[in-house]
């Protein structure tokens, strides 16, 4: 007893700490990847491989290309979260060169090509919601085969490399810095020895960093640096500040002059945003500007003399009460209000007090619609011919509906090399100018993704373009009036994935700004889909896709939608589609929504969905209509201009109706144990306002919950993993052995309730003791964000949903049977599946493809490493194939071809006189339809398992 209260003690002692929890330092950062990487080599389930299984065509976000200007087929790829991908056939095909290092996240790269020398800036330089946080610069020397980190490991972010073409140890590096905090290491970086030591050469604030840095083509002495001033938070991003403008080098990086000055004919102040630079020589420069100075009002009136939600925010009531019926109609109908708000009612509400004239307008402003009201300047591009001593507008009118209110995502501006005249920017469409940004016109076609990063320009050949956007790559040869696109990687990021029980299973997803898609779980990626032109894949909706639910009566009806809660329920069988978000009473106060906001069917009654607002929704009908069954379940959400104060996870008991558990991305975590009558906060324990990435409801005992909370948003990376065994009353940590990163998920195993599957940002562990430890996977997965995971019962399968290379799948059968037996055992073999016999097996249809070769998996748990003996025998105990393999400690798989040899097919034809095993075109003996043993030897350790050809 005296130890328990000790234990408590002291638990409730460290999570008074956890409230004060600093920014995670460099020191921690880099021991937290020195711990994984010792984890996975000491990991039990080390050799449990993983497989890609896609999708592809959709890709993925870039953030920058380098193309050798000696062979323009070969380049290199960076994605934002999917690390760095290779070409040498002008993107038919492509290899990861990454998935070796500590971390997968780019904000820029730069290639020496004379000597083969990469440099990858890690974390990425654009700053939306999943812009994930580097580890410093790493550095091959042979093509990505290794890498080493050569410093800067607390920059976080990086915006731009650029290397002396004439001295490749010069190297100049734009720092952007922290994402969520204050830092110090930021702005100007330098070395001279190849990244041994750096020098801070310009440093402006601890919030402003360089997102931009080029260099005149004919001089390296002259460079031009851009600087962003920014703050982001959970509920609000600032991306501009006094802080932010261009700067000039003339001694290649030593030493800086700002250049946007007061009367230089470039904006000054709180309002300058994000630069993108692009120098055609010494004295042409161009920037692209998110101007987020607010613009001025229009003292034009509207030609149309139908009603805006603007002029409902200064209405009277007088004023309102004298609107025509027919009119006011017109405004409620087309805006998509509810059908019982109309003009009678709604004047009756107004004349009544129960409603105000601007509650309309308010009735319709939510956080999606905010991102395309734009009262800011916006983009605009200015030029200088005095090499940066003055600026000039190169454009007249506004530059609308490139950046909206986001500039921020966006920055790029490239010239061309030998026309100064011919200009492109990147925003939500891809413009070019052929009158020095006079005028534009779009080449966004009509297989190009929107939201674009990164063009490279041909420099012999200005009309091939290279363009990296938020779906992945585009080629043209022609400037922009046709695209191919190279879309071979799997690079998605997925947000959620889901599965349904069909024979075989389906997986779905919900991908950034790729909207959702479905497909079936073994399609095989692969380029032949290009003969058929039937993708095995099939987007069900766009947008930024989100969270799906699935009714597993009919796996037809599909629950899913875009940010901010805009969901629908879609018929896949009828193409059907219906809006279903739930709207608040007009003279209420609109939900708050998330960005990624939680859905849920409830496994008691496959007709009751629930989704999370800053208030719990419950519908009874599939959507149709809704009712909340809470009060507001967060701390009230924050001023600003992001959605916050919003539910972020729902999970309801499967042994009890109505035992919901909510989790909120200001730090509560609320469960109601008869269906919202009443509800507790169980989260004061807790560390404080932290994000809930996760709420598990346990399926093996009814008191048990399990609770993940995510620190990214602060820049703290503490692992943050607990469980309750009392509804939440008090919690256990079982996050502490796990190495630094930030957890975005944990899931039960549904058959055995000692393993706990979890994803972080830097990935996925598995413990097999209910988190008292935890173990490593890392075959064929490379250090990736995984945003969520899911279990396919039936087929034993885990699918692990990663934000940048699409999805990953291993049969975790043997995993789910370990047990206290089998870990006190020496040597074991699990189950392995039956095989179904095929005419194919040996057989291509010419003699110039290959064979059909078959394939069985046989899994084993041994206690030590060893070198093992495998036969295949009959039961009899005729040896029909022998070889050997290694085993490490932990679980191993040996790969079986279901061959025999030519003595093991004379014994069974020996043995089953009547059985004649033929010679297969590929010269092997194939084993016929019947049982089998699988047998392992360790020294004289001995295990043996029956399976079956069927």
């Amino acid at each position: 007893m005296k130890t328990q209260t000790l234990t408590l003690a002291y638990f409730i002692f460290s999570c008074s700490l956890f409230a004060q929890q600093p920014v995670t330092s460099a020191e921690d950062m880099i021991g937290g990847l020195s711990q994984k990487k010792e984890m996975e080599a000491t990991s039990i389930v080390k050799n449990v491989p993983f497989t890609n299984i896609g999708p592809s065509v959709m890709s993925g976000r870039v953030v920058d290309v380098d193309v050798n200007p000696e062979n323009t087929s070969e380049f290199y790829v960076a994605y934002a979260s999917g690390g760095l991908w290779y070409t040498a056939n002008n993107g038919t095909t492509f290899t990861p060169v990454m998935d070796g290092a500590e971390t997968i996240n780019i904000g820029d790269i730069a290639i020496d090509w004379k000597n083969g020398t990469i440099w990858v800036g890690t974390g990425e330089n654009n700053a939306s919601r999943s812009s994930y946080a580097g580890i410093g610069i790493l550095k091959s020397t042979d093509k990505g085969k290794t890498w080493k980190n050569v410093g800067l490991s607390d920059s976080h972010h990086v915006g731009r490399i650029v290397i002396n073409p004439n001295n490749p140890d010069e190297v100049v590096i734009g720092i952007t810095g922290h994402l969520y905090s204050t830092n110090q290491e930021r702005g100007i970086y330098k070395t001279t020895d190849g990244g041994a030591t750096w020098k801070q050469t310009l440093f402006i604030n601890d919030q402003t960093g360089i997102i931009d840095v080029e260099y005149a083509s004919n001089s390296f002495n002259t460079m031009y640096a851009t600087a962003w001033d920014k703050d982001r938070k959970a509920w609000n991003f600032r991306g501009n500040g006094a802080g932010s403008g261009i700067y000039k080098s003339t001694d290649a990086g030593e030493t800086w002059n700002k250049i946007s000055l007061e009367n230089s004919g470039f904006p000054t102040g709180d309002g300058v945003g994000r630069i993108g630079v692009a120098v055609f020589d010494e004295n042409t420069i161009y920037v692209v500007h998110d101007n987020q100075f607010r613009r001025k009002k229009n003292q034009t009136k509207s030609n149309t003399d139908r009603l805006t939600k603007e002029d409902f925010k200064t209405m009277s009531k007088d004023d309102f009460l004298k609107i025509n019926n027919k009119k006011l109609n017109v405004f409620l109908k087309t805006n998509g209000f509810q059908e019982k708000y109309r003009a009678d009612n709604v004047k009756q509400m107004v004349r009544s007090g129960n409603a105000q004239p601007k509650d309309l307008a308010k009735y319709l402003e939510d956080a999606n619609s905010m991102l395309f009201d734009t009262p800011v300047v916006g983009a605009e591009v200015y030029r200088s011919d005095d090499g940066g001593k003055s600026w000039k507008k190169t454009h007249t009118d506004y530059l609308d509906d490139i950046y909206f209110s986001y500039g921020y995502y966006f920055g790029q501006i490239q010239v061309n090399p030998k026309n100064k005249e011919h200009i492109y920017i990147s925003g939500v469409p891809i413009l070019k100018s052929k009158d020095g940004g006079k005028t534009f016109s779009s080449i966004q076609g009509k297989n190009v993704h929107a939201d674009h990063h990164a063009l490279w320009i041909d420099p012999n050949n200005p009309n091939h373009l290279i363009n990296g956007n938020d779906g992945g790559i585009n080629i043209s040869y022609d400037d922009g009036k046709h695209w191919v696109k190279a879309n071979q990687p799997n690079v998605g990021q997925f947000y959620a994935i889901n599965i349904d029980h069909e024979t075989p299973y389906n997986v779905y997803g919900g991908l950034q700004d790729n909207g959702v898609w479905v497909g079936p779980n073994d399609a095989e990626e692969s380029s032949e889909w290009h003969q058929s032109g039937h993708y095995n894949w099939e987007s069900i909706l766009g947008g930024d896709g989100m969270q799906v639910q699935i009714d597993k009566r009919d796996a037809n009806i599909v629950y899913t939608g875009f940010q901010f809660g805009n969901y629908f329920r879609l018929d896949r069988a009828n193409q059907e589609q219906t809006y279903i978000q739930p709207k608040h009473k007009l003279g209420e106060s609109p939900y708050r929504f998330n960005w990624q906001t939680p859905i849920l069917l409830s496994s008691h009654n496959q007709d009751i969905l629930y989704l999370g607002g800053n208030k719990l929704m419950r519908s009874m009908n599939q959507g149709d209509d809704w009712t909340a069954i809470s009060g507001d379940l967060t701390q009230g959400g924050k001023k600003g201009n992001v959605a916050y104060g919003t539910i972020t996870t729902i999970s309801e008991s499967p042994f009890q109706f109505g035992l919901i558990y909510t989790g909120s991305d200001d730090g509560l975590i609320q469960v109601t144990k008869n269906s919202g009558g009443n509800w507790n906060n169980i989260s004061s324990s807790l560390p404080k306002d932290l994000w809930v990435s996760r709420v598990v409801a346990s399926a093996h005992k009814k008191e048990r919950v399990y609770v993940t909370l995510n620190g990214y948003r602060n820049d703290d990376f503490t692992p943050y993993v607990f469980v309750s065994e009392n509804y939440g009353a008090t919690w256990q940590n079982i996050g502490q052995k796990i190495p630094l990163s930030s957890v975005n998920v944990i899931q039960e195993d549904p058959k055995n309730e000692n393993v706990l599957y979890l994803g972080t940002d830097n990935g996925a562990y598995v413990s097999l003791d209910r988190g008292k430890s935890w173990q490593a996977f890392s075959k064929g997965l490379p250090n990736v964000a995984i945003h969520d995971l899911v279990i396919q019962p039936e087929e034993s399968d885990l699918l692990l949903g990663t934000h940048g290379r699409s999805i990953y799948k291993t049969d975790i059968g043997a995993l789910q049977a370990f047990n206290d037996e089998v870990k006190n055992k020496s040597l074991h073999i699990f189950d392995i599946q039956d095989i179904t016999w095929s005419e194919q097996w040996g057989v291509s249809w010419s003699k110039w493809l290959e064979a059909r070769q078959p394939s069985a998996t046989i899994e084993f748990y041994t206690a030590q490493g060893a070198d093992v003996s495998v036969q295949i025998m009959t039961l009899e105990g005729s040896v029909l194939q022998d070889f050997s393999a290694k085993a490490e400690k932990g679980f191993n798989q040996v790969e079986y071809d279901v061959t025999m040899t030519e003595k093991g097919k004379g014994l069974l034809e020996k043995e089953f006189p009547d059985e004649e095993v033929a010679k297969r075109k590929n010269g092997a003996y194939y084993l016929p339809v019947g049982k089998y043993y699988a047998q392992i030897s360790i020294g004289k350790e001995t295990e043996k398992k029956i399976f079956e050809i069927k």
